[in-house]
């Protein structure tokens, strides 16, 4: 009976997720302190009894109990341990239970972590979080209940799909959940401030460190997702614009205009109206997404489901949560406005433009994506919009970002000079000049892309890198680097080496489909590969044609690689395994296709790809500086808060900025 226990955990979860949403907010609207005590402890009982039904959910996979039917279709007698566990969310129903799981998780860690803040701010948070818990466990009891029985009980499971066993698939899902589900906590502190018309900067302080965390997970989901499908799809590309990967991609880039826009009010008092709807839609983007993967209405490798059943009620959903905050937004409006006044120039406009940039990359994004639905609605056909769309169009998007990068933390709040910041930077200028005149000289035939990301990256690298200096040198010792200003120069970091490993493989990666016989050696580039033949290979739940290919550089052996073709026991599918030599400076990758004659040969897809691991290095680096940020000690003083933005003295050694920068001073203010 403990499948039946698992769905009453559920229900369970379910009333008391009414209670978290319903008593604590009418109790912060009536001041019934009673009812706002409810909060914490409804919170802390769903929190329970969701980890039960996921934990019954885990030990039916873990039994191999194929009575439950999600168990029946997503593994088998022959699944290795470990993919039985991460099968658990490798389906729609599962993967639904862990996006529950993570929320509940999330609401319980700001229900522990935020006793010092007003009880009833905190009641009207926690009564958001419980209606987002009430939509999602809603649609799970009524169209995807993860433990419904299969009758009568199949003699063995079908299989897991051969993509999803990989040991990318234990890590991805999880830590993009974490940021996805994060941003509801933005979203709920949003709310919450709009609720009781507290729009001052101190909700936005309160809630910068949670924004930044969840920034954080959704990046490094993202990075995951992209090293997942570089080599296991065996197309050897990392990023292939799909709905899926947009949809995890859209809530990043209104997430990044959101953690600059938070910095901007908490520190200033501007951008109100900004960072309460980059909260708003940062989660509702989060939400789309969700819609996109499990409704149908677009194909992707990626998709969980294609029932439309199941992409009405979360479309549904969403059209309640963005049309509700929008309406409290309005009623709020007023309020909202107000904030220090700024130059032209001044770090205020250049994170203003940071925004406006960020904010239309994702309008562009999800105009691409959505348009094949739009097309199809109007009759206008059902046109696909590929690659050259997304990337000609992000790169354009992006070029003013990447100028200005360097100069934000050079420039002071309120007005700077120019001149000053350009003098700071003119080494980084000029070493990103000489050094594209360089390599356009010296380097035969390399592409202007290369050349442009090579510059692109030392401008923001060395930049960054000249901004530290600049503070060791001139702050005093216990102002030179808060955990908010490392977190910024970490992640501006990850930005020029994520800029280097793009724009460089992009242009000067090397694909062959090339015939290899046994004992053949071709010769690709500065390297030469022999194909060894092919051997049968036998795994846990598969049989594999393994082929052994050696790579030479100079006449030196550099690497054997063992590229496979797999196909699996239960569902006879077949699924290309690639195999990787992979280094700092370039991957070099080969995938079996199939074969062709009678003489062994074997039709194999080569691919080198310099500085490819730049771009998933870059991305942690991104990751490290949100978590450094979101550490800051300054987001924990609650006590005693005025708004900083407004008073000079509440500035302490600890905030990292000084709420009236002084234009004569040679310290330059710490970066947002």
């Amino acid at each position: 009976m403990l499948p039946e226990l698992g769905q009453f955990a559920l229900i369970l979860a379910l009333l008391l997720a009414v209670v978290q949403c319903v008593l604590p907010i009418v109790g912060a609207h009536t001041g019934n302190r009673a009812l706002i005590a409810v909060a914490r402890p409804a919170v802390a009982g769903q929190t329970v009894f969701v980890i039960l039904a996921f934990a019954i959910l885990t030990y039916a996979f873990a039994s191999q109990d194929f009575s439950v039917a999600y168990v029946a279709q997503n593994s088998n007698s022959l699944l290795p341990w470990f993919y039985r566990f991460s099968a658990v969310w490798g389906a729609h129903e599962g993967s639904l239970l862990l996006w529950i799981l993570i929320l509940a998780l999330w609401s319980v860690a700001v229900a522990a972590f935020s006793h010092r803040l007003p009880d009833d701010f905190m009641a009207r948070v926690l009564g958001v979080l419980g209606f987002i818990s009430i939509g999602f466990l809603l649609f799970t009891l009524l169209t995807s209940n993860p433990f419904a029985r299969a009758l009568p009980v199949p003699a063995d499971g079908i299989d897991l799909n051969p993509m999803l066993q990989d040991p990318g698939l234990i890590m991805h899902p999880p830590m993009l959940y974490l940021g996805y589900v994060g941003f509801s906590v933005a979203f709920a502190f949003a709310i919450a401030a709009l609720l009781g018309g507290q729009l001052d900067v101190r909700w936005v302080r309160w809630s910068r460190p949670w924004t930044n965390v969840a920034w954080g997970f959704l990046t490094l989901g993202i990075a995951l997702g992209s090293w997942w499908a570089y080599y296991t799809l065996g197309w050897g590309g990392w990023w292939f614009w799909d709905p899926v990967e947009n949809a995890s991609f859209m809530p990043w880039l209104v997430g990044t205009a959101l953690i600059h826009s938070q910095a901007v009010t908490e520190k200033r008092g501007s951008f109100r109206a900004w960072t309460l709807l980059l909260a708003i839609f940062a989660f509702s983007l989060s939400l789309l997404g969700t819609f996109l993967v499990r409704s149908g209405v677009l194909t992707s490798v990626h998709a969980f489901a294609t029932d439309p059943e199941r992409g009405v009620f979360i479309l549904a959903f969403l059209a309640v949560v963005v049309g509700g905050s929008l309406l409290i937004y309005a009623l709020r409006a007023p309020k909202v406005a107000g904030g220090e006044p700024f130059r032209a120039v001044s770090r205020e406009t250049a994170l203003l433009i940071n925004n406006l940039m960020f904010a239309c990359a994702a309008a562009m994004v999800l105009l691409g994506t959505l348009y094949p639905i739009i097309g199809d609605a109007f009759s206008l056909g059902r046109i696909s919009v590929g690659p050259p769309y997304f990337a000609f169009m992000f790169i354009m998007l992006m070029i003013p970002v990447a100028l200005l990068l360097p100069f934000g933390p050079f420039l002071h709040w309120r007005s700077a000079n120019p001149g000053k910041a350009l003098r700071a930077l003119l080494p980084a200028l000029l070493t990103a000049l000489v050094a594209a005149a360089l390599a356009w000289l010296l380097v035969g035939g390399l592409p202007l892309k290369a050349v442009a990301g090579t510059a692109a990256s030392l401008w923001i690298g060395i930049g960054i890198l000249l901004f530290a200096v600049s503070r060791w040198r001139k702050a005093p010792p216990g102002r030179r680097y808060t955990p908010e200003m490392l977190g910024m120069i970490c992640a501006h970091f990850g930005v020029a080496l994520f800029i280097a490993g793009v724009m460089i493989v992009e242009s000067t990666s090397i694909e062959r489909d090339v015939r290899m016989a046994p004992e053949q050696t071709i010769e690709i580039g500065s390297l030469a590969f022999r194909f060894d033949g092919v051997h049968e290979a036998q795994g846990p739940n598969y049989v594999a044609e393994q082929g052994v290919i050696t790579v030479f550089e100079g006449g030196r052996e550099v690497a054997v690689l063992h590229p496979q073709k797999r196909q699996y026991t239960r569902n006879a599918q077949v699924q290309t395994e690639a195999a990787l030599r992979p280094s700092l400076l370039r991957d070099v990758y080969v995938a079996l296709g199939e074969p062709v004659g009678d003489d062994g040969a074997w039709a194999v897809r080569v691919y080198i790809k310099p500085f490819v691991r730049w771009i998933w290095i870059g991305a942690l680096f991104m990751m490290l500086g949100g978590f450094l940020a979101a550490a800051d000690r300054r987001f924990r003083v609650i006590a005693g808060m005025r708004d900083s933005s407004r008073d000079p003295r509440s500035a302490t050694p600890e905030s990292g900025s000084s709420a009236v920068p002084n234009p004569q001073s040679p310290i330059p203010n710490p970066g947002t």
